[in-house]
């Protein structure tokens, strides 16, 4: 008797590896703002990395807020949130929060230079243009290719299957647009990578041809206030780049971020006329208590061309006081 590979698994093997590369479904993974409560927390998220490796996604995104704004912004603790992200068994994208470096200057965080620790987490966790996680992929950082915005090395772009994901600084806190000595300038010249960078990728998706794009940065733009000193939003410019870029490429889009730590997807962005750009997605992902992750499908045969399924720790749920 022969052993081998069933007609039906054989047959299915060769129609799969007939499909384009660039028309095959795949699965990622997103998930941040965590561990907020140490050292009790790191059990939790370890467990949660397990899940996520379990799953064997094409890369993993992780959207910034590796501390609570409350825990020290030491060497020591972004060097532990560097150990823990470089568990992920494959590829593993970082997207800058604001608890690593714009709320440090609070007494509880340390009392640190914002714009010091912003020079260090650049440092410690993009020191070359690839990905962190065991399994690295390159990347195309804007600093690379973008030579008045050579600085900003964490916003980065890389294509799978045809969908082209963008990684992009903007965190919460207002953007870090405050009257805290030095932080003005520092968002001034972020904010204009930011926007160069979001036009340049629609710019690319549409040139490419590509199925979709997805943004991932860490602020939650349609949640936050303005600060109480009554400064204009931070946010004002990427928003507008993105519904211009949305409105204009017209395939899907979906923007990924965390901040309000709530489970949430819905059609945040607006033309002029107040009616909802379809074709953009919001994706919110949990995180501080609900130490879990989202799965987001892509599949190139679904108009949509996104799902979403939550990826649960069934040990880390906090059980509802009643």
């Amino acid at each position: 008797m022969k052993y081998g590979i069933p007609n039906a698994a054989l047959a299915a093997a060769i129609v799969f590896s007939a499909v384009p590369a660039s028309a095959q479904r795949f699965d990622f993974v997103a998930f941040g703002d965590m561990p907020y409560s140490v050292p009790a927390d790191y059990a939790r998220v370890d467990r949660l990395v397990d899940r996520i490796n379990a799953a064997n996604p094409a890369f993993t995104l992780f959207i910034g807020d590796t501390k609570s704004g409350s825990s020290p912004c030491s060497d020591e603790m972004l060097q532990r949130s560097k150990q823990t992200l470089d568990r992920i068994a494959g590829a593993l994208i970082y997207s800058v929060g604001d608890n690593e470096w714009t709320d440090c200057h609070r007494a509880r965080a340390g009392g640190f230079d914002p714009l010091e620790r912003l020079a260090t987490v650049r440092r410690m966790h993009f020191a070359d243009a690839r990905s962190l996680g065991q399994k690295p992929i390159q990347l195309t950082r804007q600093a690379d290719i973008d030579p008045p915005h050579a600085k900003f090395v964490e916003n980065s772009r890389w294509v799978h299957n045809n969908v082209l994901f963008v990684s992009l600084h903007v965190v919460g806190s207002n953007n870090n647009f405050e009257a805290r000595t030095g932080a003005p300038a520092e968002f001034m010249e972020r904010n204009a990578a930011n926007v160069a960078w979001i036009r340049d990728a629609f710019r690319v998706a549409q040139a490419e041809n590509r199925h979709g794009i997805v943004f991932g940065f860490q602020a939650d733009m349609w949640q936050e206030a303005t600060p109480r000193d009554d400064m204009s939003s931070g946010y004002a410019a990427t928003l507008a780049a993105f519904t211009a870029g949305a409105a204009a490429f017209e395939k899907p889009v979906l923007l990924i971020h965390g901040d309000t730590h709530l489970l949430r997807i819905d059609q945040p962005l607006k033309d002029t006329a107040k009616r909802t750009i379809e074709n953009a997605t919001r994706l919110m992902v949990m995180g501080a208590d609900e130490i879990h992750a989202v799965k987001i499908g892509v599949d190139p045969a679904e108009p949509g061309l996104f799902s979403f399924t939550p990826l649960r720790v069934m040990e880390n749920v906090v059980k509802p006081r009643m």
